[in-house]
């Protein structure tokens, strides 16, 4: 597969060849939505905790006596179904995350990869860089490819510089080539890759590499 490759300022330079193992596969939906859930599953803090009946604050003194009130029989007032008393089977704080298998998680992103190539909203961009650390001057060359869409940009490497000068665009995120991730992905509209990373992602995600 063949991508045009452009400039910062949205001119056209040249073509370069996509690797069809990593950007020409057929889509599995299934391996990625275990992807993205497993991420979802993952980023959950699992801090929800409720009251049961021996912990909420209360007498443990029976309220009236057994017989004659005309009430139900009732031992104290932290029975669950009193106001104020405990939760039934209320959530406690737990650990979500649990792990997916490496080839599987490779595979989930060689798919978005390929999703997302061989559709418009993959664009290969010059290696670039933005030296002043100004949020204006990213601002510039994004506008050549995306208006104000979810943008995810890859990385070749971990470029504090552009990094410094996208964290305020509420609609951008950055993705190193090794360190990719299934949900922001496939949720992107548009997708801006360097083009040194194009050939940093063919090598990571290469056959020969995943069977070792």
């Amino acid at each position: 597969m063949e991508k045009k490759v452009y400039s910062t300022s949205g001119k056209e330079l040249r073509t370069i060849t996509l690797d069809d193992k990593v950007f020409g596969l057929p889509v599995n939906d299934d391996v990625i939505y275990y992807a993205i859930t497993n991420e979802l599953a993952n980023m959950r803090v699992g801090t929800a905790c409720t009251k049961g009946r021996a912990e909420v604050h209360g007498s443990n003194a029976k309220p009236y006596k057994q017989k004659g009130t005309g009430n139900a029989r009732r031992g104290d007032k932290k029975s669950p179904i009193m106001v104020g008393g405990g939760t039934i089977f209320g959530p406690k704080p737990r650990d979500f995350s649990y792990a997916m298998p490496k080839k599987a998680k490779r595979l989930a992103m060689k798919s978005i990869l390929s999703m997302q190539a061989q559709s418009d909203r993959f664009t290969v961009v010059e290696d670039f860089t933005v030296e002043s650390g100004k949020t204006k001057d990213l601002v510039k060359v994004l506008n050549n490819f995306a208006n104000g869409e979810r943008t995810v940009i890859i990385l070749k490497d971990d470029d504090a510089k552009i990094k410094q000068a996208g964290r305020n665009i509420p609609t951008l995120s950055f993705l190193s080539y090794n360190r990719l991730r299934a949900h922001d992905l496939f949720y992107a509209r548009k997708i801006v890759v360097l083009e040194s990373a194009v050939k940093n992602l063919s090598d990571f995600y290469a056959e020969d590499k995943e069977a070792k």
